[in-house]
């Protein structure tokens, strides 16, 4: 008979992982706490919207394809891409607008125009990200480290320092670029991977190569269609799938899971993998003898960013927004020090919106608008209700002024999600919404084991391990994971 396992967590990681493991002969039965399979990527419909709750960048669209491929599959016969032109818009605090385009050449003109040999920096830039970039794919993402040797060998040692492994990445764009506003274009994607550019490693410069020369897709009818392809894709595969099923306790005897509890039913369960919170799962579900990291070390980790939105369904078209659209404050160092060093609901803050109708009718009602408005915010602060409610009406106030256009008169559907809604629907650790932030000692080895140091049979995937934050990175945890846990489980047969 095949081996009962159980994938804890229905996000885009356990939907992936649950099908590794089913195409290797496993029994799985995937649990997901909230109605609606996606974690963080599920979608909240209402009133004919239909809006993405979390990822709404799709990147990287070669870590897709490879997916689908490693089944036989073509990501094509799951879900719709289309290529997003422009890839985004940014709005400076000095009211200038820029463009950043699916014409590398028009980019490049753009930079020249923020700085004197801009556009040639750029290229410069970009052909050391790409090459950042092709050597961390093929030596350094898919793959586990397990220990300090794995990760301080001479490879890395020869690689890492051409890859600024040991460099912050704000340091390494000022060897380019002396304009503040080119160095937001460059560095914006570090607090989406839940850092700041002065403290995440330089080899972060890949996420340039990411977006402007791989480019900027999106799945038509939002992130869900990507949700939705995987978990069809696992049904195919045999996979039992089960929402509104949250995860009580972790059953163990003689120093194995024998299974799992929740609400209305006990699993038995030969093997555990789990994409749900890592320190959720520590603290909460396990006893604590069977914990692999003490509450000290959880302590002292450097938490990610909570994401304060606020979702907008408004019944009007917006005339100055794309469908990526992204606003600098001016000096933006000191938002990053209310996330990182002292933790505060920002005064000046950047933000992103998303308007996902600018080019995706399918999300909106004819003629509406579909919007939703991301702030990072420090994770573990006060989300009382009356907190939430002013520093919304700040946001939307700024958002009025930057886009000169009426938002609160032309509102009909409105909903706030923050830490306290990331710890209720996630159980998210202190309300973050990414995990943990991406810095050099958070990195690799230095990220949470992908297996349980007390259970043999437990193993752990998502934005906690390696390779970390991200929609592509934790496909590739999810691969990862599921290659040692069918290795060794198969092994116990």
């Amino acid at each position: 008979m095949a081996k009962r396992v159980c994938v804890v967590g229905g996000g885009i990681g356990g939907l992936a992982a649950a099908c590794f493991l089913a195409r290797d002969g496993f029994e799985v039965t995937l649990l997901e706490k909230n109605s609606e399979l996606g974690g963080r990527a599920r979608p909240w419909r209402l009133d004919g919207f239909t809006f993405d709750m979390g990822p709404s960048w799709y990147l990287m669209p070669e870590v897709f394809e490879a997916f689908f491929a490693r089944f036989n599959r073509n990501r094509s016969d799951y879900y719709e891409l289309y290529r997003l032109d422009p890839y985004y818009r940014v709005f400076f605090q000095t009211g200038e607008r820029v463009d950043i385009s699916a014409d590398l050449a028009e980019t490049m003109r753009t930079f020249e125009r923020l700085e004197q040999g801009g556009g040639e920096k750029l290229k410069r830039y970009l052909d050391e990200a790409r090459y950042k970039y092709d050597v961390a794919m093929k030596r350094f993402l898919y793959r586990e480290y397990r220990s300090l040797g794995d990760f301080f060998n001479r490879e890395l040692m020869t690689e890492g320092l051409k890859l600024h492994v040991f460099q912050n990445l704000d340091g390494y764009v000022r060897r380019f670029f002396s304009d503040e506003r080119a160095r937001q274009i460059l560095e914006y994607a570090m607090v989406f991977l839940g850092s700041s550019p002065s403290n995440a490693p330089a080899l972060y410069s890949i996420m340039s190569h990411v977006d402007m020369n791989l480019g900027v897709f999106f799945p038509k009818g939002g992130m869900i269609a990507l949700v939705q392809g995987l978990a069809r894709l696992a049904a195919e595969l045999g996979v039992r799938i089960e929402t509104g099923a949250e995860v009580k306790s972790i059953r163990v005897e003689a120093s194995r899971i024998i299974g799992v509890e929740t609400e209305t039913q006990t699993l038995e369960s030969d093997a555990l993998l789990v994409n749900a919170d890592y320190h959720h799962v520590e603290t909460s579900l396990l006893p604590r003898a069977y914990r692999s990291y003490s509450e000290r070390y959880w302590r002292r980790r450097v938490v990610a960013p909570s994401m304060f939105i606020i979702y907008l369904g408004l019944d009007r078209k917006l005339e100055s927004l794309v469908h990526h659209n992204l606003y600098f404050s001016t000096p933006w160092d000191d938002h990053f020090s209310a996330i990182f060093d002292r933790p505060a609901w920002p005064e000046n803050p950047c933000y992103y919106v998303s308007c996902a109708s600018f080019d995706d009718p399918s999300v909106a009602p004819a003629g509406k608008e579909n919007v939703f408005i991301l702030v990072p915010v420090a994770a573990g602060l006060d989300d009382s209700d009356d907190r939430r409610e002013q520093f919304a009406d700040r946001i939307l106030d700024h958002f009025e002024s930057m886009t000169g256009e009426s938002i609160r008169a032309h509102t009909e559907i409105r909903r706030i999600f923050s830490q306290r809604d990331f710890q209720s629907d996630y159980n998210a650790f202190r309300g973050t919404a990414l995990g943990l932030s991406h810095t050099l000692l958070q990195t690799a080895v230095f990220r949470p084991a992908m297996k349980s140091r007390r259970l043999p049979n437990l193993y752990y995937a998502g934005q906690y391990t390696h390779p970390g934050v991200g929609v592509p990175m934790t496909l590739i945890a999810a691969q990862v994971a599921a290659q040692r846990f069918v290795s060794e489980q198969r092994e116990t047969r």
